[in-house]
């Protein structure tokens, strides 16, 4: 269900499980273990992290920290509540974890849900059950950093062109295919749904290579500084790149992200005021420096939202036009089983992560059952949930936007891995609900099994499957368990529980 696909050998073997260890607290990762440098790949206005360089002092670095939010970060244990002003996305749940307190300690002038989503803007009153000893500002809107609307009309290739450095000349060989910088931005931005402005301009800070040449040919394999056996070149640093965004996004936006480590093993802690946004992209530069470093590349003169600003203009302005990314009160649209009506499938993975195990439990797996060999190219449909227009539909994936834009980056969109590539419907068609869009089958990712991977995301953003936005097939919700692939999907009394042997409890039929 993850990629890529771990190879057997020993060194890859051990390559995964370094990983496994390093990149807690995803669970498990589907990518390599990941080197840092003690340095940046030296760039203008990129610092050099020292060896000797002592411990920032974070609570000289001033408030407020989130512009929109007007928080006074100045409590301590013992004195009076923290003031919080919710950000779009926001649960109480995650709220409460951010600031280790109990849901039931959180107070409001107005009523508070216990699911959904907090009303942007509404005033909470929170237990000083934390201590506060770092106030960094926020660094850049979910929006610039998830691939959402305000991606929508950028044109990576053009701006590639315009600035007329290393990268505009740059191609490389994934996995088969020939792909142009610009398609290597572009599936990184898609497939991860991280925004290709934030790719663009952490190649620049790190490497130059968007406005400069090539300094040392050994770059080429380690533009960002991962530096992994094994991998490298630009699209598996900058996939690398993203699965930390991707950590710091969705560890945040569900309260369950902690601190940071930084590149000499020491740890940091997160204001609990930042948007998943921000603590992305804090997370990202953890893996490259050392605290004080760090604090320089993001907070001190010519750092990296200079260099954004720069290329981009202001992000928060382009922010103001789309977000809030989510409403309070809003639903999922109606959707349906991924099969046609009547036919038996198993639900063979309850909610897992949508696209790697950096990712929010999102996803759900079924398989036909219809006898045939395991990994075979099945005889069965999967069908379209919901009315749209095709997306994508390529690499085994087929992505339906709801709202027939043609873009993913705007409204909802279903997206449905391991499509055969006989058969798959093309991308730019219309489909209503219940069409035909391809075969199910064992195409990429790791499955043991035929089947089809289902998730969803909304302006960019994926979503939990058991969350504020649950994931509802026909009627049936789905339900998580405290491990992944386990869970159920439930209908009034009736019960469906996943397995990946398809026994009779996991059967269901539309």
């Amino acid at each position: 269900m993850t990629f890529p696909a771990i190879k057997s050998n020993w060194r890859q073997l051990f390559l995964f499980f370094f990983v496994v260890a390093w990149l807690l607290p995803a669970l498990a990762c589907n990518y390599p273990g990941f080197a840092d440098k003690t340095h940046a790949v030296q760039s203008t206005g990129t610092p050099a992290a020292s060896s000797s360089t002592p411990s920032p002092n974070l609570t000289q670095n001033p408030g407020p920290v989130f512009p929109s939010a007007g928080v006074t970060p100045t409590a301590g244990p013992g004195s009076l509540n923290f003031n919080y002003t919710a950000q779009s996305g926001d649960t109480l749940a995650a709220v409460a974890r951010r600031f280790k307190v109990e849901t039931t300690q959180i107070s409001s002038p107005n009523p508070l849900p216990e699911t959904g989503f907090l009303s942007p803007g509404q005033p909470l009153s929170i237990p000083t059950n934390l201590e506060i000893n770092q106030t960094t500002k926020a660094i850049l809107p979910d929006s610039e950093v998830i691939f959402s609307p305000t991606a929508s009309d950028f044109d990576i290739s053009g701006f590639i062109a315009s600035q007329g450095g290393f990268l505009s000349t740059y191609s490389e060989n994934v996995y088969g295919q020939d792909l142009s910088s610009a398609e290597i931005i572009h599936r990184v931005a898609q497939e991860s749904s991280i925004n290709p402005r934030l790719l663009l301009a952490f190649l620049e800070f790190r490497s130059g290579w968007v406005s400069g040449q090539l300094r040392n040919p050994e770059d080429l394999k380690s533009p960002l500084g991962f530096n992994v056996p094994g991998y490298p070149g630009l699209y598996q640093e900058l996939v690398m790149a993203a699965t930390h965004l991707n950590i710091g996004y969705y560890g945040w936006r569900t309260g369950r992200f902690d601190f940071f480590k930084y590149t000499d093993g020491r740890t940091g802690p997160i204001n609990p005021w930042l948007n998943p946004g921000s603590v992305a992209v804090q997370n990202l530069f953890a893996k490259f420096y050392k605290p004080q470093a760090w604090l320089d590349a993001l907070y001190s003169e010519d750092n990296f939202v200079d260099l954004y600003r720069k290329y981009f203009g202001d992000p928060w302005s382009r922010a103001a036009d789309v977000e809030p990314l989510f409403l309070p009160g809003m639903a999922q649209p109606p959707l349906e089983l991924p099969f046609a009506p009547g036919e038996r499938w198993s639900l063979t993975g309850g909610p897992h992560a949508s696209w790697n195990s950096t990712n929010p439990r999102g996803a759900l797996d079924f398989a036909p059952v219809t006898g045939e060999p395991a990994c075979s190219i099945s005889r069965a449909w999967v069908t379209a949930s919901g009315n749209g227009v095709i997306a994508r539909s390529e690499n085994s994936v087929v992505a339906i936007d709801l709202d027939g834009d043609g873009n993913e980056q705007t409204g909802w969109v279903i997206v449905y891995l391991h499509i055969a590539d006989a058969g798959r419907i093309p991308a730019g068609q219309q489909v209503k609900t219940g069409d035909p869009i391809g075969h199910p089958s064992c195409d990429r990712g790791q499955s043991t099994g035929t089947n089809v991977h289902i998730t969803r995301k909304y302006n960019g953003e994926w979503l939990e499957a058991d969350g504020p936005l649950p994931f509802i097939l026909s009627g049936w919700q789905a339900k998580a368990d405290k491990l992944n692939y386990q869970g159920s999907l439930i209908k009034g009394n009736q019960v469906v529980t996943a397995s990946p042997i398809g026994s009779g409890s996991s059967i269901i039929v539309r």
